[in-house]
């Protein structure tokens, strides 16, 4: 499903305006850029709550996708992704912008990770940002690699939001930080717009033909996320990818062959920062919410077990060959790809990787290094 469609779904049916969201600026110029939909107002007191994980089995039939909630956010909007100490983390940051997903991908964790649904945009992001970036700045010896894309699409909303507008300047200037927009749309002219390349890298999600067709709903098709992707690298960006979560399906192999063919069609490897290859896992609750809101995935067809972290992963030997497979057919392509394993063992890494980074420390170290060859120490 192609960009134009996702665009069409923005047309929101409903924005719900938290009392809160009138003070900020941020919340204004939304609502000029949408096209009339009603608004309910919603007294702060009714949902004072933060977005909190969720924990009962089963939540979740409605996402609220055709609801724009806005709405200021009372944590912290830079924190560490959450990680386990059962595998080897990266180490990176997540800036909040907002919580829920307007594509509708089947395997999304997001179905069953938070208890409120609507597509919550945080509208007090602006007044946040000089503190979250004095906190980068007074520590000058940490690399912050920031994304935007964990708990929603970092580009499926940007021409609503103008996230782009906002966010490119300041971490542009940045000495010691990137920050990573992850999409699987099209929609990048708001990026193109901006005048800012420097530690900004721009990131597309992709999987096999088979995978994208059948589960990620709403999202743009390989051909034009590697379109998109091939024109920011042509105007200045540096890009990465995220084969994340590989799933095996008949002729998985063939079918992966294809995106990297079209990889190779659209991209050059040398503006490539990293490449990371991680594999479908999923907490318990995800399970029955897959069944009921989309019957004919294929996506829980495998063998699981629980991992160490709780969660459900294919076997292990699974993963590694899935993991081996796409190493030796990228480094065909290109021998420096910043190739990684997310949320996997040392040993996972020896047999698919061919090398290990040990530990969480290690693989922080690594691709702190790759952000320092591809954008230098200073901006």
């Amino acid at each position: 499903m192609g960009a134009g469609r996702l665009m069409a779904n923005l047309r929101f049916k409903k924005v719900v305006l938290d009392t809160r969201a009138h003070r900020h600026a941020f919340t204004q110029r939304i609502l000029n850029r949408l096209s009339n939909p009603p608004v309910q107002h919603l007294d702060s007191a009714a949902d004072e709550q933060p977005p909190a994980l969720h924990r009962a089995a089963g939540y979740q039939t409605e996402m609220g996708k055709d609801t724009l909630h806005l709405l200021p956010f009372k944590g912290n909007f830079l924190k560490p992704c959450p990680g386990t100490k059962a595998y080897i983390c990266c180490g990176y940051q997540i800036l909040n912008v907002a919580t829920q997903c307007p594509l509708d991908c089947s395997y999304c964790i997001l179905q069953s990770y938070f208890d409120q649904p609507n597509l919550r945009v945080f509208v007090n992001l602006e007044n946040e940002l000089d503190r979250v970036c004095k906190r980068i700045d007074d520590t000058p010896d940490q690399v912050f690699r920031v994304g935007t894309g964990e708990f929603t699409d970092s580009l499926a909303l940007d021409s609503i939001t103008g996230w782009s507008d906002l966010l490119l300047p300041r971490f542009s200037k940045r000495k010691n930080a990137v920050l990573e927009l992850k999409t699987k749309t099209a929609s990048v002219d708001r990026l193109l717009a901006s005048k800012h390349r420097n530690r900004i890298i721009v990131s597309w999600s992709l999987n096999s033909p088979y995978i994208a067709t059948r589960e990620e709903h709403r999202a743009a098709s390989l051909k034009r996320r590697l379109e998109a992707a091939g024109r920011c690298q042509s105007d200045g960006f540096v890009l990465g990818f995220h084969f994340d979560p590989l799933i095996p399906h008949p002729r998985w192999e063939e079918g992966y062959l294809e995106t990297l063919e079209l990889l190779d069609k659209y991209i050059d490897p040398r503006g490539i920062i990293w490449v990371s290859l991680g594999s479908f896992r999923f907490m318990r609750q995800l399970k029955p919410i897959i069944r009921r809101r989309h019957p004919d995935s294929c996506v829980l067809d495998g063998e699981f077990i629980q991992g160490l972290d709780g969660k459900m992963r294919y076997f292990k030997p699974i993963r590694m060959e899935l993991y081996a497979f796409m190493r030796q057919n990228l480094e065909k392509w290109s021998k420096d790809l910043g190739l990684y394993l997310c949320m996997e063992s040392s040993d996972v890494w020896e047999h698919s990787m061919g090398w290990s980074p040990n530990n969480s420390d290690g693989l922080r170290h690594y691709l702190d290094e790759r952000v320092k060859e591809i954008f230098g120490s200073n901006p």
